[in-house]
Order: C-alpha cells, then structure tokens, then sequence
C-alpha cells in the first residue's frame, strides 16, 4: 500500500511520503548545466585515475505518481568531453574511441525504476555510445529538493555506474609488458545533478 500523503510544513508542495520515503512530487524536471557534472573516471597505466566530464548535454526527469514510472532521459553531446587535456581530448573524439563526427550524442533511456527502502534507487537503462546500445544500471540517491530564492523549485541527487567500454565497440588500446593495458576498459560514471521543476 502507497502512502502519498504530505507533511503540513512549508514544503507540503515540494515533497510527498511514499512508504516511509521522501521524494519530490510529481512533475517533470531538466537539468541545469550550471549546477550539475557529468563525468567519468578511467584507470590509466593501471597505476592512476584520469578524471573527464561533459560539458554539453540536456536531460529530463519525470518523477510519476508511482515512483516505479518515473523515467529519466540524458543526450550527451560526445564533442564535449573535457579531460584537462586537449591533446588527450582531439584524440578521444577520433575513431579510436568516441568517433564523435560519425556518432554525434551519447544517450541514456531509463527503462526501470527501484525504489530502494532508504530513498536510493536502482535505475535501470539503455545506454548507447558509438551506436551500440546496451543496459546499464546506475545508483541513484536523492539528495533534496527546496525551493530557490527566484521561486524555482530544484531537486539534487548523485548517481553512479559503471560500464564496460569494449561493450559499446571502444576497444582502442595498448598492452603493457607489464600486464594490462594504457587505459582500463572499465569506466565509472559519476553524476552529480540539479534539476529545475518546469512549469
């Protein structure tokens, strides 16, 4: 049984209980780029981590009546990586990896929705980078909502997930004599988001 009921404080019109569990009302949320990081983490020489985000994108959240039809939809423009490095960078958006003149966006479709018991969520997703679409999954925890001093109101949460980059066909690399190689196939996504309620 879902208990959608609400708190009679000043935020009765921000947040609702959902077995035991606060979460932003219903409505539809985009991301606000100034406020929100999407990144990732690869090992490199297997001894170190390079750290890159992307600084060109949008994305939709629909929190639903029942939280488990809530979706979330984020296009990434590829061109748009940033590593501190722009030698590392032009390279990154050659074919060896991203190929980003042949495939422009990288996209992620939530296809499923946990709602864990203590607010975190499970959310499942179809990936799909250089064209190849495969399921991810990422965790997701809901870190608040308020209401801005312009009247916005604003939702934060972190998500995290990890991928597989041969799995998407972006297997450039080179191996160690040591053993392993330049640049880890496993790549840890990182996500720290705000979001702006639409009216």
């Amino acid at each position: 049984m879902t208990d959608t009921s609400t708190s009679t404080s000043a935020s009765t019109e921000l947040t609702r209980n959902v077995n035991g569990v606060t979460l932003p009302t219903t409505g539809t949320f985009v991301l606000d780029k100034s406020h929100t990081q999407v990144g990732f983490v690869a090992r490199h020489l297997m001894v170190s981590k390079v750290r890159g985000r992307f600084t060109d994108y949008e994305g939709t959240i629909v929190v639903a009546d029942d939280p488990a039809a809530s979706s979330v939809e984020v296009i990434i423009q590829a061109a748009s990586i940033n590593t501190n490095d722009e030698g590392r960078d032009n390279h990154v958006r050659t074919n060896d990896f991203l190929s980003v003149d042949q495939f422009p966006t990288l996209t992620f479709r939530s296809t499923k929705v946990d709602l864990g018991s203590n607010g975190d969520w499970k959310v499942n997703g179809d990936m799909t980078v250089r064209g190849v679409t495969r399921p991810i999954v990422l965790d997701v925890e809901f870190e608040g909502v308020i209401q801005d001093p312009w009247g916005n109101q604003r939702l934060g949460f972190t998500a995290s997930g990890e991928i597989d980059r041969n799995d998407f066909g972006v297997s450039f690399n080179a191996a160690l004599e040591t053993g392993g190689f330049v640049v880890s196939p496993k790549v840890k996504l990182e996500i720290e988001a705000e979001a702006v309620r639409q009216a």
